[in-house]
């Protein structure tokens, strides 16, 4: 049994080096950041060590030597000089109010203005932030570390809210602009956050800094690759496939399938997501560990919102200039991918054009279950029972039984959620039968608004066309029509044709035929 100590939830970096936590040595990354650049921009999906990363910049630039005894700081670094730091965690505070933002900003700069005095004059925030710089610098006589963790959570949090997110836009300007106008005093300075969202909007004039988002040198600054597993837990992986009863090599692949698969650069290694990594050698089982501590529900609202289709996701097309947007209010693809829903799968050089895809299993699964109570009237904790019934009813072959429980879905649908009916009847579809999809074989071939899809189980093998304000005889005449079933008519499995028509008039399914 291992006897490694896992440092879930815990992001700071003094306490893990000094209470024997496993760390998974980056700091030949951030000497490389410290010594070849001053100002950074990082975006990562949550949980993905980006407190971690500051909390280590932060014990670099205090020059805690100790701390990186063993790690490969300690033989690059020579000179180890002390410099202040100051660090902001937007992270802590609920951003429903212009207040929210200020009392934090107020509690911050108090702290350091009790380190390196106030003055008078210094009035607005920006002021008393440049304030503070300049006197830190010149009571130390050594340049300022300036760490800014979250720096987004306040834009994110007020989606939908035009006259809150003005509000802390017109207050972080100015904040984050002192950035540039005190340079000489600023040794080097770091933003991170989840999303690209409002940088030109709040950075307007701070174009200083380099982002190293999509940097394949910083790929694996934040997160897990393969080779750090099997340099720091191979014994636990051991442990984990004894616990499952799974070989080596199953467990290896299982994880892999669960929680690797982020790739932020093309033609990059895959990241695993430390914090389900490190809770899957913790329990000794596999689970969605990232979405049991939540989902933001502002990715939801930018989908609503833009009425987007979510059967879409599945094969996203995006050139670098959407992936970099800073404009994530108005489309959810950018802020989506820059959230870790999705990742790169592909990418063609000639065109600039990346493909997007879900990175693995956990997020894959995860995130249809969390959309399903925002499109149907099933809460979360009907929903599962719904899909197991949904499950056992294609198993059997009661197809009826499928049907009136698929109507089900749509009935007393909230009329808010219906602006466009396409869409709505198209995103229900696809959460339902996604989520089917991971228990039976399901494909789907969407186009102009038609779908088609495909359940296999070791019995069954159905069939679908789905019509909307046709009919299900039009629906099944396709099917025979365009040969649909022609891949399966050597199987030995029982095969079943079904046309379906979705009425607009009642808002639901108004018919369907089997054949």
């Amino acid at each position: 049994m291992s006897n490694k100590i896992y440092p879930i939830g815990i992001q700071n970096f003094e306490k893990i080096r000094r209470e024997g936590y496993v760390y998974i040595d980056k700091t030949a990354l951030v000497y490389r950041m410290v010594k070849t650049g001053s100002y950074y921009f990082l975006s990562r999906p949550r949980r993905f060590g980006k407190s971690l990363l500051l909390s280590t910049l932060e014990a670099y630039f205090q020059g805690k030597k100790e701390l990186f005894e063993g790690l490969a700081m300690e033989k690059l670094e020579k000179d180890w000089i002390q410099h202040p730091v100051l660090h902001l965690d937007l992270n802590i505070e609920k951003y429903d109010r212009p207040e929210s933002l200020d009392n934090i900003l107020e509690k911050t700069l108090a702290g350091w203005e009790k380190l390196y005095g106030a003055e008078v004059s210094e009035r607005s925030f920006s002021l008393r932030f440049a304030g503070i710089v300049r006197r830190a610098y010149e009571q130390t006589g050594q340049r300022v570390a300036i760490l800014v963790d979250e720096y987004d959570k306040p834009m994110l949090q007020a989606i939908g809210n035009e006259d809150l997110q003005k509000s802390f836009r017109d207050t972080l300007k100015p904040f984050y602009g002192v950035l540039k106008t005190m340079d000489g005093c600023i040794k080097f300075g770091i933003l991170t956050g989840v999303t690209k969202f409002g940088k030109v909007s709040v950075f307007s004039d701070l174009n200083n800094l380099i982002d190293i988002s999509m940097d394949e040198k910083y790929v694996a600054l934040c997160g897990i690759t393969e080779q750090e597993i099997y340099d720091n837990f191979r014994e636990d992986l051991q442990e984990l496939a004894d616990k499952q009863k799974m070989s080596f090599e199953e467990a290896a692949h299982e994880l892999k399938v669960c929680y690797d698969g982020y790739h932020f650069v093309e033609d990059s290694i895959g990241i695993y997501n430390p914090f389900s990594l490190l809770n899957t050698f913790y329990k000794m089982k596999f689970g969605s560990y990232w979405f049991e501590t939540g989902t933001p529900t502002y990715l939801v609202e930018l989908l609503k919102r833009s009425h987007y289709n979510l059967e879409q996701m599945t094969h996203v097309e995006a050139s670098s200039e959407v992936l970099n947007s800073i404009y994530g209010d108005e489309e959810p693809i950018p802020v989506i991918f820059q959230s870790g829903y999705l990742t790169i799968k592909g990418y063609d050089r000639r065109f600039d054009l990346y493909s997007l895809g879900f990175p693995n299993r956990e997020v894959e699964e995860g995130f249809v279950k969390f959309l399903m109570p925002y499109y149907t009237r099933y809460n979360k904790l009907e929903a599962p029972f719904e899909i197991q019934k949904f499950v056992r009813e294609i198993e059997t072959g009661d197809i009826e039984g499928f049907f009136r429980r698929l109507r089900s879905f749509f009935a007393d649908t909230p009329y808010e959620l219906i602006k466009d009916l396409e869409v709505h009847y198209q995103n229900v579809l696809f959460i339902v039968f996604k989520l089917v999809g991971f228990y039976v074989k399901a494909e789907y071939h969407t186009s102009e608004g038609r779908i088609d899809l495909v359940l296999q189980t070791d019995k069954f093998i159905y069939v679908m066309e789905f019509k909307l304000d046709g009919t299900a005889e039009e629906a099944l005449h396709q099917i025979n029509e365009k040969h649909y079933v022609r891949p399966f008519e050597t199987d030995g499995r029982e095969l079943f044709k079904i046309g379906v028509n979705f009425s607009a008039a009642t808002r639901n399914i108004e018919k369907w035929i089997v054949e």
